[in-house]
């Protein structure tokens, strides 16, 4: 009874913010439209300067913008048309029907004031294809196979043909003065043929089916589709600016697209990638990358318009080598994003929004015509699309979905309609028709997709996939992005390289060669091989396994002729590096304690350490792991740190081929007591371990050992033809590595190597609050 009285306060508590939280946004919706015909007033009456118009126009959008983007958010819509309709309100369509005084006053100044507005709405312009090539993932495409092709190939040639055909008969009255029909058609096929990837991807993704078979499909199209595109709109602008076709001229476009293409996806990928991890390793100001990034894009858009066709297909494909390129990291995406979004985005659209007029739209003839439109755009993109899911061999409720999902236009053709306004290929009324169009799809496409896609079953192989990768978000070989590697000549630093490239397959990784204290000298270059053998195992273990394929990455080395410092680690750790891993010699005492060298060297690393160690009673050669060689043993006690230990071990089984068993091991003290409780705690943590082991693909054997202290278990396991240790272990606060008794025991008293992955340190303000509590993790 108590139980359910208090469901039932949960739920009202959550129906009465739903309610609150949109009364408050449709308050503030009406709030920022108040606000607009008294800024304008006073605008008028106080009388303001070039630049406080500009500003007031700039803050305008924003605000309208933004706050019916958040009303259309809340309801289930994008955002994004928010930003349009409140351009389409501030224009002429509304505040200039209801008082054309102050809309003239604020947007519809002289061409020197129209000037400022319109160059921050060009910049955005490539700053929204530098932002749409970034989330254009080819990776993506290339997993799915050839569904997305004949999807997108007749997604795209069904409503372009349509487009195309209707310029054809259009009135004379919609086309721009002086421009020719097929230039027109071109444009208009175009509009009606691209997808909006964004709101594609935004809709998919908030029904959880972005990981989904049919919902990488539908993306996997729209990136496509997006990327022919820009293609045909850059070479229609050239075709353009010659106000006819001209053989001569698109004969020299369409090589100079081809050779700029071939340029960026060969040479050009590596010349950007290169560029971000030399900035992001050299200097020391704030948001280097981000100035690089953008000095990119303007370096390509530049190249794309000497050769004859649009800055927006070098933003694009500008934005695609920097989504790609491997150092870039979340966090400077993110800055980049954020600029974007906040300022870039709302200008554009509001501009665009302020240059259609839906008054005109009161002519029964161009509402008919607008229609005519609409239902052409919309048939043609579901039947274009349905009839390459049929090609494909999908179902016919996939084929639904698929069509359904490519019908969302709106930014994409938003920008395609304003930059055939703004070189005079379009007139205003077919540009207003063309954004009304991209409105009422665009509105029309989250529902019907939500529809579609409820209807569609999950098979038991997709099923099985996306609990791999779900288990892979909450990994951290997974998410880690760059690996620090230290080692030195002996035979450690040798087995250690060849971990390092095992675990860091596919991630750019920096090693540094460290001289001195080594019991041989096989040179820098075999520890580089070793780094190489143990990716390209990497690779061909994912390969074998039907995964994604591993991108060979950059693997920079540095030398140190004499002993590294632990101020050379900090200064390269502050480049932004996931983990570090050390190989070196003699780093472990009799006691089971680390040397001063190690200690130094880790403790100028902040984050996860990987500790590659030989104990004292440890053989002279490190094993060779392989399929008929020792097991990796691998402790594990249901932490999180020693759950990390475990998916690396399982990282280099998976590549290596060694066996592998799992020992839980029970404290004694904690678990002693054999209730119900530990019983079911031991069971979650084997079964979590069987499910990470069945994700990589390796077959393990677990055992459970509760009766004898942590060290004593292991160590006895350790002398049965075991060939590596891996344990997750919690790093105490301190200068010095300590990582506890369990670790020191097993480094005394275990005859083979072991390798410990750490926790990052902890911050100083978490010292004191730590130190009052147990430590955990397996040592």
């Amino acid at each position: 009874m108590c139980e359910t009285v208090m469901a039932g306060h949960n739920r009202g508590v959550q129906i009465l913010s739903f309610m609150l939280n949109r009364r408050w946004t449709l308050a503030l919706a009406a709030a920022v439209l108040a606000l607009m015909p008294a800024v304008a007033w006073a605008a008028e009456k106080k009388g303001m300067s070039s630049e406080g118009i500009f500003v007031l126009e700039i803050i305008l959008l924003l605000l309208v913008g933004r706050g019916i983007g958040e009303l259309l958010e809340r309801l289930g819509q994008p955002a994004v048309m928010g930003q349009l309709i409140g351009g389409i309100l501030l224009g002429p369509s509304l505040l200039g029907w209801l008082w054309p005084a102050a809309e003239r006053l604020v947007f519809a100044g002289d061409a020197a004031q129209k000037s400022m507005i319109n160059a921050i709405a060009q910049l955005g312009v490539l700053m929204l294809l530098l932002l749409t090539g970034m989330e254009t993932d080819l990776r993506l495409v290339r997993r799915v196979g050839r569904a997305c092709f004949s999807i997108s190939a007749t997604g795209v040639a069904v409503p372009f043909g349509l487009g195309f055909v209707a310029a054809q008969f259009m009135p004379a009255s919609l086309l721009a003065t002086g421009s020719e029909r097929i230039v027109a058609g071109l444009f208009l096929g175009t509009a009606l043929s691209i997808s909006s990837v964004k709101i594609v991807a935004m809709v998919v993704r908030e029904m959880n089916f972005m990981r989904r078979d049919l919902g990488q499909i539908i993306v996997s199209s729209a990136i496509i589709e997006d990327t022919i595109g820009w293609v045909i709109i850059a070479i229609t602008i050239g075709i353009a600016t010659h106000g006819r076709i001209e053989l001569g001229g698109l004969a020299f476009t369409l090589a100079g697209v081809a050779a700029f293409m071939g340029f960026s996806f060969t040479l050009g990928r590596r010349i950007v990638f290169d560029a971000i991890r030399w900035t992001n390793d050299t200097f020391r100001s704030e948001y280097a990358v981000v100035t690089v990034i953008l000095a990119i894009m303007g370096a390509m858009a530049l190249i794309t318009d000497l050769i004859g066709v649009h800055t927006v297909l070098g933003a694009f494909v500008a934005g695609i080598l920097v989504g790609e390129s491997p150092i870039l990291s979340r966090h400077i995406e993110g800055q980049l994003r954020g600029v974007i979004t906040a300022l870039f985005m709302p200008v554009f659209f509001g501009v665009a929004g302020l240059s259609a007029d839906l008054t005109v739209l009161m002519d029964p003839q161009l509402a008919l015509l607008t229609l005519a439109l609409v239902a052409i755009a919309s048939i043609g993109k579901f039947g274009g699309a349905f009839i390459g899911a049929e090609a494909a061999g999908m179902t016919r409720a996939e084929g639904i979905a698929v069509g359904c999902g490519m019908n969302a236009r709106g930014s994409t053709e938003v920008i395609v309609a304003s930059i055939g306004l703004s070189i005079g290929v379009l007139s205003h009324n077919l540009f207003t028709m063309i954004v009304t169009m991209a409105v009422i799809t665009t509105l029309a496409m989250p529902p019907t997709l939500r529809w579609a896609l409820g209807r569609l079953p999950m098979g038991e192989l997709e099923k099985k996939r996306l609990e791999r990768e779900e288990i892979d978000q909450r990994g951290f070989i997974a998410s880690l992005e760059r690996l620090l590697v230290v080692v030195d000549e002996g035979v450690v630093g040798r087995f250690a390289a060849y971990l390092a490239g095992v675990i860091g397959a596919g991630k750019p990784t920096t090693v540094l060669h460290a001289s001195g204290e080594s019991e041989a000298d096989p040179g820098e270059a075999a520890h580089l091989d070793e780094v190489e053998k143990g990716a390209e195992e990497g690779r061909e273990a994912a390969k074998q396994a039907n995964e994604e394929p591993v991108r060979e990455a950059p693997l920079t080395r540095r030398r140190h002729e004499v002993q590294l410092s632990p101020e050379t680690v900090a200064k390269e750790a502050r480049k932004g590096y996931g983990m570090l891993l050390i190989g070196l010699g003699r780093a472990v005492t009799s006691k089971g304690s680390f040397s001063r060298r190690l200690n130094d060297v880790a403790g100028a690393f902040d984050g996860p350490l990987c500790l590659v160690l030989k104990p004292a009673g440890a053989g002279r050669h490190m094993p060779r792991l392989g399929p008929r060689s020792g097991r990796i043993l691998v402790p594990v006690n249901g932490t999180s740190v020693a759950r990390r230990g475990a998916e690396l071990a399982l990282a280099i089984a998976a590549v290596t081929g060694a066996p592998v068993k799992m020992l839980y091991v029970a404290w004694v003290g904690r678990d002693e007591l054999r209730d119900t409780v530990s019983h079911r705690r031991r069971e979650a943590v084997l079964k979590d371990i069987v499910a990470l082991a069945d994700r990589y693909g390796v077959e393990i054997e677990t055992a459970i050992r509760s009766k004898a202290a942590a060290a004593d278990a292991i160590a006895r396991q350790a002398g049965r033809n075991v060939a590596l240790i891996v344990m997750g272990v919690a790093r105490r606060p301190g200068e010095e590595l300590i990582f506890g008794e369990t670790t020191s025991g097993v480094l005394q008293r275990c005859p083979c190597p072991v390798m410990l992955i750490s926790d990052a340190r902890l911050r100083r303000d978490d010292e004191e609050r730590e130190a009052l509590r147990s430590g955990t993790g397996t040592g």
